[in-house]
């Protein structure tokens, strides 16, 4: 069960990191991220900063990966505590954001992604 959550979180990951990825590539695609602030195409500087959350969440990934023994090397406890943190922070912004599109299609991935991060948390 553990490796499963942390696999399902990984998937769910790469998911979001290759969302990110063509928001920054320039998919117009702004209305499903950052509360829909940008719909159409991000300007330059958020572009970038897609890129820069597409690499936070492969490093959140590994994370979870490496505290269910699936990646080297383990990280220490309190690491994996951080990302469940951080996934119940992303969570709460996909659940209480204004964009009713991004709500619907983030909100129930942000939520397995936390319920699969505190399963490899508690072990």
């Amino acid at each position: 069960m553990l490796s499963a959550a942390a696999v399902i979180y990984a998937g769910l990951a790469a998911l979001v990191v290759l969302f990110q990825l063509a928001l920054a590539a320039g998919a117009p695609w702004g209305h499903l991220a950052m509360g829909g602030r940008y719909p159409g195409r991000f300007p330059p500087s958020m572009r970038a900063a897609a890129v820069v959350q597409a690499a936070v969440i492969v490093a959140l990934s590994l994370i979870i990966l490496g505290g269910a023994g699936l990646a080297r090397p383990a990280p220490p406890g309190w690491l994996v505590w951080a990302v469940v943190a951080v996934s119940a922070l992303s969570a709460a912004m996909n659940l209480a954001t204004k964009s009713i599109p991004e709500r619907r299609l983030w909100a129930p991935v942000a939520l397995l992604m936390l319920v699969c991060a505190l399963r490899v948390a508690l072990g």
